[in-house]
């Protein structure tokens, strides 16, 4: 027996007993999930907490959370294309209530315009999203039944983005270092929404998928609604369940990330909300902590990059808010992924990480000057084309502190 197939086979062991070892299960993801059989998507379900450790409850939840999901495409997609369309048929009928210019903050109308202004740039973000990889530019085998319904014409999100007359300028909410500082990685891709040639009637890319669960993220959040760099946290996790071998599961692809992305989202929005920056749960923080690691595991490089007055917000704040998504391709991300949802204290290995990837350059940073520096760390250049040593490196770190 290979190595690959007695690995499959432990996780698949682990995986079939009734209620999972967490601890066990995680230490196995920790060092790669194998993709064969849908076990990746299968070990980020339960390690995102979507599925219980319970096996026998999976059914039950999935069936209620995919229920769920339903519900919310009816009334935060379907019901207000109806309503639109309704009121261009029968004006005589309109109240004041109903009216577009009614004046009323809470009106419909008025929600179903605002609402236009954060669509507008979650669709301006996801039509760019991986721009290397050809993947969401695709039809995806399972378009959403309940809106692309040949019988009703329900108003799509892309139908109501080229329709509308709004001025992209008026939505720019972006986040510091998010857009401004981009990755060179992530950069070759238009913007022009007329790069993109439609697909037939019936179809839809898997990046109009993306944009439905944001723009329903967006509308159940509205605290925070949408922030520029989200899509760059849904795009992988979508992407590992659209891609998944197994048919049953991978038809349920938008639900399931919806839930999953929710899930993670909860564990790193204060990452998103620029009041919190300097708080102690703020990104503020957790960038230091990158540069106090590097200070005593490596106080030379430390001192350097001081030195050169190279702060951490110049390319961390993009590292730990997207969770490296920018800096690597997808199968890397992915990679990386596995061993960040694995491990228990996620987020402080996140960190380890982010200093690994310091001390493993640390020849080409301590010879470098400002400028040569500030392009490996914006364009991070992979030792040797693998993450594995960083995530060694990462593993050492954290094995260190406890």
């Amino acid at each position: 027996m290979g190595v690959i197939t007695e690995r499959i086979a432990e996780f698949q062991s682990i995986l079939s007993e009734s209620h999972i070892n967490l601890k066990v299960l995680r230490e196995l993801c920790f060092n790669g999930i194998p993709f064969e059989g849908g076990i990746r998507c299968l070990c980020w379900k339960v390690l995102l907490n979507y599925l219980p450790r319970d096996q026998s409850l999976w059914d039950t939840v999935l069936q209620k959370q995919r229920e769920t999901y339903a519900h919310f495409l009816r009334e935060m997609i379907i019901q207000p294309g109806i309503a639109k369309v309704k009121f261009g048929v029968s004006r005589e009928d309109v109240t004041l209530e109903d009216h577009p210019l009614n004046p009323n903050p809470d009106s419909q109308w008025n929600t179903y315009f605002k609402d236009n202004e954060v669509l507008l740039q979650i669709d301006k973000d996801v039509r760019r999203l991986c721009p290397d990889f050809s993947f969401f530019l695709n039809p995806t085998d399972y378009p959403c039944l309940l809106i692309m319904d040949p019988e009703n014409e329900y108003e799509t999100l892309r139908k109501r983005v080229e329709q509308t007359t709004l001025k992209s300028q008026t939505v720019a909410r972006n986040r510091s270092g998010v857009t401004n500082v981009s990755s060179p990685l992530k950069s070759s891709a238009s913007n022009s929404l007329g790069d993109y040639n439609p697909l037939p009637n019936g179809s839809e890319a898997h990046w109009e998928v993306v944009e439905r669960i944001l723009f329903i993220y967006a509308k159940l959040n509205p605290g925070i609604a949408y922030v520029q760099g989200m899509n760059e946290i849904v795009g992988p996790i979508y992407y590992t369940f659209a891609t998944n071998p197994n048919s049953d599961w991978k038809e349920h692809a938008e639900a399931d990330t919806f839930f999953c992305f929710t899930n993670l989202m909860a564990e790193i929005r204060d990452n998103f909300i620029k009041s919190l920056d300097d708080s102690q749960c703020g990104i503020t923080s957790k960038m230091e902590k990158v540069y106090s690691t590097l200070k005593e595991e490596d106080e030379e490089l430390y001192l350097k990059l001081q030195e050169q007055n190279i702060k951490p917000q110049f390319f961390a704040f993009r590292w730990l808010t997207l969770l490296l998504s920018q800096e690597f391709v997808l199968p890397d991300v992915i990679r990386i992924w596995d061993s960040l949802f694995a491990d228990e204290n996620r987020f402080d290995f996140l960190l380890m990480v982010s200093c690994a990837m310091l001390i493993l350059i640390r020849n080409q940073l301590l010879e470098g000057d400002f400028t040569i520096n500030m392009r490996l760390l914006q364009d991070y250049p992979l030792p040797n084309g693998d993450v594995l040593p960083i995530l060694k490196k990462a593993k050492e770190l954290q094995d260190s502190k406890c």
